[in-house]
């Protein structure tokens, strides 16, 4: 039997955050993990996290997966890949599956950090090739290198939905629709947003019937349903798609919890059932902890200082560092975490769906909620996105209290206010002139901030806006403007495309477009 003082179950954000700092406090550490590579689902994400600087904010996710692999491979952490952990039995002894050979290993402390499996909805057709889920159709295109299909259907409006949806785009697939039983849409306003200008259309209390085809998909069904999620004889409608993608939430994967006799509680605002826990993270049974989706379903970002939160708290039982010490870090950690823990996304509202205004007052955008795009007439209730100045300004369309802060850093000259809540809502200080950097819009992990200049001699307008796909616009291209429900609108020209190593890839494109138009005109189409 192989001794440790720490055994971390999981190479995602949360177990590898929690070995790095276990590790630098001088801890013996091992982490266990079934997959090939380490690093959880942090190597399938592509977009820009949120949050603050604290908190990876603008990062993209691949790219804090690097960072902690080399910090925890800098430190000497030990991590055993295609390592299945097959139970947590007395006295905190563990079995691995390593190939052929089952392993027994002991320690003082375990952290479970095991991480979230993907729900899944049973219908005609459910099981035939061409049907699968959102985690998958990511490690297709972002690992594999492997479009999942040409034309899919997405079922299922969270943030998962939502951010697969853009990446299939990007990955070069055409999206049928986005549907979900709810009423409204589940995840960031800004992420269907970016989806909507591009054309999508989006279905809310509908679901999904049937799965049309025999050996593949060649089709759906979906209907509406009334206010029990029943489907309305005779409101089908067919969906041509190759593909249909779930993503209709995660459940935590708390079995080796459960295997440990942990007390167990079932939680819907934590997805399912997990663990019950201590503030320090600590399992019923002494010296076995929970951190990450395990725990319950959140970002990756609170993965990580979760993580690190139950690992500084082992870190002191072990007598590895100070109670002083401890109380330090555990305060910083738990103040992080809380400030991602705010806001209308806060996991202590999920489920709620009676939001009339913000916390500033702003009106909901019902439309948001229910197409993916603020109306016209909605975005004049928000004072950073009607904000008017000679020259080059910023349209900021963040309409929701999300946490979220880049912005603020990126501009140069202090135009862009959050302040120390990072769930408010921008505000644009009008004393100030832009001058035109666009590093706001290429920061804005929510892709929601423009660049306007309306008041032009040749009767035309410039909207610059972010771009993340390929081929990418040339100056002098010429396409059609789209509007922010993806709408064609009018002619457009490129007269200016700005790449920066600090904008991490995205664009910030520059389109010319008649002045009536400057207002509405939120992407381009070659």
């Amino acid at each position: 039997m192989k001794r440790h003082e720490l055994i971390v179950i999981g190479a995602g954000p949360a177990g590898l955050s929690a070995a790095i700092e276990a590790k630098k406090a001088g801890m013996d550490v091992i982490v266990f993990d079934e997959n090939a590579r380490p690093g959880g689902q942090l190597f399938k994400q592509i977009h820009k996290f949120f949050g603050s600087k604290e908190h990876h904010a603008k990062e993209r996710g691949f790219r804090i997966g690097e960072d902690l692999l080399k910090e925890a491979t800098d430190l000497g952490v030990k991590v055993k890949l295609n390592s299945v952990v097959m139970g947590i039995y007395e006295n905190k002894e563990v079995t691995v599956r390593n190939g052929d050979e089952v392993d027994h290993y002991k320690a003082d402390y375990i952290i479970i950090a095991t991480g979230a499996a993907e729900n899944m909805i049973p219908f005609k057709g459910w099981n035939i090739p061409g049907v699968i889920g959102a985690g998958a159709a990511q490690t297709l295109m972002n690992l594999q290198g492997v479009q999942p299909g040409n034309k899919i259907l997405m079922v299922g409006s969270g943030n998962v939905g939502l951010v697969v949806s853009f990446q299939l785009l990007q990955a070069g697939c055409e999206i049928a629709a986005v549907i979900d039983a709810a009423p409204r849409v589940g995840g960031y306003g800004v992420h269907a947003s970016k989806v909507a200008r591009t054309g999508v259309p989006f279905y809310m209390s509908h679901t999904i019937i049937e799965a049309k085809g025999e050996d593949r998909v060649t089709g759906a069904v979906i209907a509406e349903v009334d206010d029990h999620f029943k489907p309305i004889p005779g409101t089908e409608k067919d969906i041509d798609c190759d593909t249909i993608c779930i993503a209709v939430g995660l459940s935590p994967m708390s079995q080796l919890a459960h295997n440990a006799t942990c007390d167990m509680i079932t939680d819907p605002k934590k997805g399912g059932t997990v663990a019950k826990l201590s503030e320090f993270g600590e399992t019923s049974v002494p010296g076995i902890y929970c951190a990450g989706d395990v725990a319950g379903i959140e970002e990756a970002s609170s993965a990580m200082i979760q993580g690190r939160r139950v690992a500084t708290r082992i870190a002191e039982e072990a007598g590895y560092i100070t109670k002083e010490k401890f109380d330090e870090n555990f305060t910083d950690y738990t103040n992080a975490l809380g400030k991602l823990r705010q806001g209308m996304f806060a996991p202590q509202n999920k489920g709620r769906n009676d939001w009339t205004v913000t916390d500033e007052g702003f009106p909901i955008s019902h439309n948001l909620l229910k197409k993916g795009f603020v109306s016209n007439d909605e975005i004049k209730g928000f004072p950073a996105a009607t904000y008017k100045k000679a020259g080059v300004h910023p349209i900021i369309e963040c309409t929701q209290n999300i946490p979220c802060n880049p912005c603020q850093d990126a501009c140069p000259i202090g135009l862009i206010n959050v302040g120390e809540n990072i769930t408010a809502i921008p505000k644009v200080d009008m004393s100030k002139a832009c001058i035109g950097c666009g590093m706001c819009v290429a920061s804005c992990s929510g892709q929601a901030i423009f660049l306007v200049d309306d008041e032009r001699d040749d009767g035309m307008a410039t909207v610059s806006f972010p771009y993340e796909f390929l081929p990418a616009p040339k100056v002098g291209d010429k396409g059609t403007a789209l509007s922010r429900s993806g709408e064609k609108l009018c002619d457009a020209e490129i007269v200016d495309v700005k790449k920066n190593p600090k904008m991490d890839a995205t664009l910030v494109v520059t389109m010319k477009v008649p002045v009536k138009y400057a207002d509405t005109a939120r992407f381009y189409r070659a």
